[in-house]
């Protein structure tokens, strides 16, 4: 937001800041004032985006192209009279409205979520008193006051600070609390450096400010991230938008086959009324009914499996999709890492010593040249890490089963990595209790405290802070026994080094030093810590990555899909934890070496066009800015590429949203992101993401397999249709008993599909070409082969049985309806796998399969010999020489697709390739 000069309002002085806004820092202010600037800007809070009504929501849930064949399906059996089926075919598509209704909003809902999250109290100046309100009623020239652990009401420019430290960990990326000061800065700053402002929904952390408020509600840095939320519009997920074009290519054929069947009726001289009956029976058997709920069960058995390995779908089809990602784009605080700052170094005694462990429960060990280290094995060490511990406004205490951080995570590192070498808070502190300190400044960059020592006749100073504010004011050192000594010029080079390599690894390092002082001294100034201290040691703390996503990075990348780290933390920590990572470009080449890492503000100087190839190169994007990770998550679109992207913080809603499937941090997410996103993580793991990429794979595996299962049972049904019109026969098999068949396979046969269990290479296949087609050609083939076995089979059995054997009409439909059947239930056994033979996989890796099997045919003997089922179904009782001539077609048709798959997967290993995955 610009200021009425023109210029932004960290560019300016505080004083004209105060002045811009028309505002006495004084007295604020006066009630008039603010009454009038309210109804200027408007109430402290977002406003909704007008969306669509409920109702048209709802109507919007029939928009799609299968949902049409299955209305059309329901129009043809009501003027069939035939009213269960047309209530069952309508009730598919009614229960798929209604859950796609419950799931939408999402846009609706993370306006919501920031409306809550300005919901607070500030402490303003207004008419020269101090007083609390709700942050809602703040406008522009307000004062505001901050002290710790408040929240940030609105967005301010800074008049006044003392200490003041802010998390902005949730808007910009920041893995630490920022230190504020009062210092213009340039117009094009990023927003993680405008250290003179404080952003609403921020957290201070410690320290106490003024602001005068400069932007209220949706003029705000999260305001303008709930503009570009709203502004993202609804993608459609892989799935849906291949099931969408497979449906519209459907629509067309069963159309134009009913159309042209009609048409080659009337040329042959049939009555018409015969013709379209028959049409409509066509377009009846050819109408895959139970598609829709097969979908929508998959994706929901997904959803169940997705649970119990601690991943909530927010959206259905987001089950598949995150199984197709290609890329996943993931924010490093908390999600890559721990969000626990942890001490990795200690610099002491001229040694280094690397620490294990990380988390706050203490657990973890030192190590110096690959030997373990205790406590008595380097008093410089104990001393340095006493120092961490005394010089430390900050506590680490137990409650409700977890550690719960009060102050800094920065100094809680420091007690962490003291506890690993058996040195407690408590203790170290009780022995040495506090007399004085010097708080930290971020003008001096230091803190020093004063304590009692273990030699009565002394008390000791120890002072952190910046190695160029400590190095220089330290005339001894204390070597690896505890002895002091000059310091000298090599010794300072050591320590510049080793301090350098740890910020050069993305480590923020703290040095520590001490100054013993006489047993009289009571208070402490800046004169007392500005010689004569002696050198320490150096401590190097950063996130560390989390140990399981290691792992599931590595995972992913095997399974082919780019992990790229996309965060508003610095370079050097982005590129140090990618590092760890492993990290690496789409060449396979490890980032940090021959593949740059890029920040904000270069991805804003290329154009959309120069982004696309930029983005597919780099795995790391650092100081990235909530509107630039949108264009990096559309320029991957933009390349064709399935993007999943993860994270926790306001910073990460838009692009979430505009991800083909976003994923949230369930834990410490805030309500924003998980507002924005399409599937929840419990645990705030990324590993889990690996395991939710395989739940995805397998839910893309099992449809694809019951789409090639069902589809041959309805093109062998038009097949059927069509040859009948040709020979100008009787119809071999009537619309209900078509509807029998679709309704009752694809519940007791097709759906079994959906529980069968993972195939053992899906992790280590390449995504899926988002470009592919649901069905690729050798699929197509092997259903052209089976619904012409289906139809060969069927129609040459009903021809025989009218016309050699002179059976009766409801006899010969009974056999159709049953080689039908039987085909679909032998098929059923090859479409457990598209590539392997069932025994590969075991045969009873899936005892649902039987269980339908079982289901199947006892539904189909009470088709054939119940009375009740003969006139409802018009079909008739059949010989035990009739099931043998059912039963030769199905094994015929096991058998010849069981070849099909052999003589396939012989040429694919000879080629090296498998093209029918």
């Amino acid at each position: 937001m610009k200021t009425i000069s023109g210029k932004q309002w960290h560019q300016l002085e505080a004083a004209e800041a105060l002045e811009a806004l028309e505002v006495d820092a004084k007295k604020g202010l006066t009630n008039e004032e603010v009454e009038q600037r309210r109804r200027q800007f408007g109430w402290n809070r977002f406003q909704p985006r007008r969306g669509k009504s409920p109702f048209v929501r709802f109507l919007l849930q029939f928009n799609q192209p299968l949902v049409y064949i299955l209305l059309a399906a329901t129009a043809v059996t009501l003027l069939l009279h035939e009213w269960v089926d047309s209530s069952v075919i309508f009730g598919v598509v009614l229960v798929n409205a209604i859950i796609g209704f419950i799931q939408e909003s999402k846009a609706e809902k993370a306006i919501e979520a920031l409306n809550r999250m300005v919901v607070t109290e500030a402490t303003v100046l207004r008419d020269g008193q101090r007083v609390r309100v709700p942050s809602a009623e703040l406008v522009p020239g307000d004062i505001v006051l901050l002290h710790s652990g408040d929240k940030v009401p609105a967005d301010l420019r800074l008049t006044r600070v003392k200490n003041l430290q802010v998390d902005e960990s949730a808007l910009t990326g920041e893995s630490v609390p920022v230190t504020k000061d009062l210092e213009p800065v340039e117009a094009e700053t990023m927003l993680a450096e405008r250290r003179n402002l404080a952003f609403g929904g921020t957290l201070v952390t410690y320290g106490q400010a003024e602001g005068v408020v400069s932007a209220t509600g949706d003029r705000t840095e999260t305001g303008r991230i709930a503009e570009l939320i709203a502004e993202s519009p609804e993608l459609s997920t892989p799935l849906t938008r291949k099931i969408a074009y497979f449906s519209r290519l459907l629509v067309i054929a069963i159309l134009s086959l009913a159309a042209a069947s009609f048409v080659l009726g009337l040329w042959r001289g049939e009555p018409w009324v015969e013709m379209f009956m028959a049409s409509v029976a066509l377009a009846v058997g050819a109408i895959p009914e139970g598609l829709p709920a097969a979908v929508t069960i998959t994706l929901a058995i997904g959803v169940s499996r997705m649970a119990k390995r601690r991943s909530i779908i927010r959206h259905l089809p987001s089950v598949e999709t995150l199984g197709s990602a290609t890329v996943i784009c993931s924010d490093k605080t908390g999600t890559l890492t721990e969000n626990k700052m942890s001490v990795r170094e200690v610099f002491a005694g001229g040694k280094k010593f690397e620490i294990s462990g990380i988390g706050y429960d203490g657990r973890g060990e030192f190590f110096s040249e690959g030997k373990r280290v205790g406590e008595r094995d380097s008093s410089a060490l104990a001393e340095c890490l006493k120092a961490g511990i005394l010089c430390n406004d900050s506590e680490l205490v137990y409650r409700d089963g977890a550690w719960d951080v009060q102050g800094d995570p920065t100094e809680v590192a420091l007690i962490v990595a003291a506890k690993k070498l058996g040195l407690i808070h408590s203790d170290v502190s009780d022995a040495a209790p506090r007399i004085d300190a010097i708080p930290f400044e971020s003008e001096y960059q230091f803190m020093a405290t004063l304590h009692d020592h273990e030699r009565e006749e002394t008390r000791v100073i120890y002072k952190k802070g910046a190695v160029e504010r400590l190095l220089n004011r330290c005339s001894r050192i204390m070597d690896e026994q505890g002895e002091l000594r000059e310091m000298d010029d090599s010794d300072r080079e050591q320590i510049q080094q080793q301090a350098d390599r740890m910020s050069s690894e993305g480590l923020r390092v703290l040095a520590f030093a001490s100054r013993f002082m006489p047993k009289e001294q009571s208070e402490i100034d800046h004169s007392h810590v500005e010689e004569e201290l002696t050198f320490l040691g150096l401590q190097g703390m950063m996130d560390p990555p989390r140990e399981d996503a290691v792992q599931a990075v590595a995972q992913c990348q095997r399974a082919g899909i780019q992990v790229k780290m996309i965060t508003g933390d610095n370079m050097l920590t982005a590129k140090a934890v990618a590092k760890q990572l492993g990290l690496k470009s789409k060449s396979g080449v490890e980032n940090g070496h021959e593949i740059p890492a890029l920040v904000g503000r270069d991805v804003e100087g290329y154009s959309d066009e120069e982004l696309i190839e930029v983005v597919e190169r780099t795995a790391v994007f650092a100081r990235v800015a909530p509107e630039q990770k949108l264009r990096l998550v559309r320029a991957l679109q933009a390349n064709g590429e399935v993007v999943a992207m993860t994270g926790d913080g306001v910073n990460d809603a838009p692009a979430l949203k505009q991800a083909d499937i976003g994923i949230a941090m369930a834990i410490t997410g805030t309500d924003v992101a998980k507002g924005a996103s399409d599937m929840l993580l419990t645990d705030d793991n990324f590993a889990s993401i690996e395991a939710a990429v395989e739940e995805g794979r397998n839910v893309f595996d099992n449809l694809k397999k019951f789409i090639t299962w069902t589809l041959p049972t309805n093109g062998g049904e038009g097949l059927i249709i069509l040859a009948a019109i040709l020979f100008g026969t009787a119809l071999p098999v009537e619309p209900v008993q078509l509807l029998w068949i679709n309704m009752t396979t694809a519940i007791f046969l097709g759906l079994m599909l959906v529980f069968e269990p993972k195939e053992p290479d899906l992790m280590d296949r390449p995504p899926r070409d988002p470009k592919e087609p649901l069905l690729t050609l050798p699929l197509f083939m092997r259903i052209g082969l089976v619904s012409l076995i289906t139809m060969c089979g069927a129609f040459g059995l009903f021809l025989w049985e009218r016309n050699v054997t002179g059976s009766d009409l409801a006899k010969t439909q009974t056999i159709v309806v049953n080689v039908i059947v039987a085909v679909e239930a032998l098929y059923l056994l090859n479409c457990r796998s598209l590539l392997r033979s069932m025994f590969s996989l075991g045969v009873f890796s899936n005892p649902w399969v039987f269980a339908g099997l079982g289901s199947m045919l006892v539904l189909q003997l009470m088709l054939t010999y119940i009375p009740v089922m003969n006139r409802l179904f018009n079909t008739a009782p059949i010989s035990g020489s009739d099931w043998a001539k059912i039963l030769s077609v199905g094994v015929f048709a096991y058998a010849v697709v069981g070849l099909e798959k052999w003589i396939r997967s012989r040429l694919d290993q000879y080629r090296g390739v498998g093209e029918a995955r």
